[in-house]
């Protein structure tokens, strides 16, 4: 099995319930190998039912997400399995849909493509087993709740409903009630508290010495760094004056075109930039391997947003650093954030 040995947590519960062929609903953080836990059940579902069409769907948010998800069920396949097809904005229409028309039995895309393919009748979903809501809680962020429901509407009745989220609000509560049928609640660690494994710090800053730290931070790492600023503008003048202080970094944004955001991942996943610098928006789709430092050069607007920014370091039982960045006037923010979540950063010395 591509090289995996020891399964995770989330693995071991979810895989036995998946196969037994009952709905599965859990929380979990991310760097879980919850993409696993879903695909090896509808490899075993698909080798063993040979039916024409598509018999697996995986929604996701994100293009990145997409694309990873259908890497790794390439990887796993094996010679008796058609390839899958991806159905997401930003890429070729038509690979998709020649994917589809060669067969493809597992497809995984985002709603708005999705939908948008129903309703030109580009794709049939009448044979639907499996169904899976990956990353849910991000995809109603994100305002698919309307396309998911409709997408919904249309799959069979009968049918098997795997759900992963990383957290369980009222909206992923609501779309359980309606589409899962007495789920299975799997819940592995604290969704709101960062992983064992990351050390998690706080540097307060003069404000226009932030930079200076910062280069501090990166200079002072070996691994990759991965820094996150609010906005859009704030990651390209980031970005910039990184390259210009020396550092290869790479940045990605919502603005930025598919082919950008894939070179920028792939450069940094293959070590050509040490650096990526990215909104909140735009990091939900990073599965990038071997992280080492996350530093939140802003602080986040949602306490959630802080759980999956630090959720990028210290996965599958890797160490990892969370360093934020805060002014004198972000303390009682800080505070507030440390209050929402349970934690207590460590204060680094006023060294700048």
């Amino acid at each position: 099995m591509a090289g995996f040995s020891t399964p995770t947590a989330v693995q071991a519960a979810a895989i036995p319930q998946a196969l037994a062929g009952k709905d599965v609903l859990a929380t979990a953080q991310t760097g879980t190998g919850k993409t696993l836990a879903f695909l090896i059940p509808i490899i075993e579902q698909l080798l063993q039912q040979n039916a024409p069409g598509v018999a697996a769907l995986v929604l996701v948010p994100t293009r990145e997400l997409g694309m990873q998800v259908m890497d790794q069920y390439n990887a796993l396949r094996g010679k008796k399995l058609t390839p899958g097809a991806l159905v997401i904005g930003g890429l070729s229409e038509g690979q998709q849909l020649s994917a589809i028309r060669q067969g493809a039995r597992f497809v995984v895309a985002t709603p708005g493509r999705l939908e948008d393919f129903l309703n030109r009748r580009l794709i049939r979903l009448s044979g639907v087993r499996v169904l899976v809501l990956d990353e849910a809680d991000r995809m109603l962020d994100m305002g698919f709740l309307p396309a998911i429901r409709r997408i919904l509407g249309v799959l069979p009745k009968e049918r098997q409903t795997l759900c992963f989220s990383a957290t369980l609000e009222a909206s992923v509560a609501r779309i359980v009630n309606d589409y899962m049928k007495n789920p299975v609640r799997l819940a592995f660690g604290s969704t709101m508290k960062p992983s064992e494994n990351v050390r998690v710090q706080a540097y307060e800053v003069a404000h226009d010495r932030k930079q200076e730290l910062l280069h501090r931070l990166i200079a002072g790492e070996t691994g990759r760094c991965l820094i996150f600023a609010r906005t859009k503008r704030g990651t390209e003048r980031l970005a910039r004056n990184l390259n210009r202080e020396g550092f290869a970094a790479a940045m990605i944004h919502g603005d930025r075109s598919q082919s950008q955001r894939t070179a920028a991942l792939t450069g940094f996943q293959q070590g050509r930039y040490r650096v990526l610098v990215a909104t909140d928006l735009a990091s939900r789709g990073i599965h990038v391997q071997d992280i080492a430092h996350v530093i939140n050069y802003e602080l986040p607007e949602l306490a959630e947003s802080f759980i999956h920014r630090v959720g990028r370091t210290g996965r599958a039982g890797a160490r990892g650093i969370a360093s934020t960045l805060f002014t004198r006037d972000q303390r009682s923010e800080l505070h507030q954030l440390e209050h929402t979540l349970g934690i207590q950063m460590e204060r680094m010395g006023k060294s700048i």
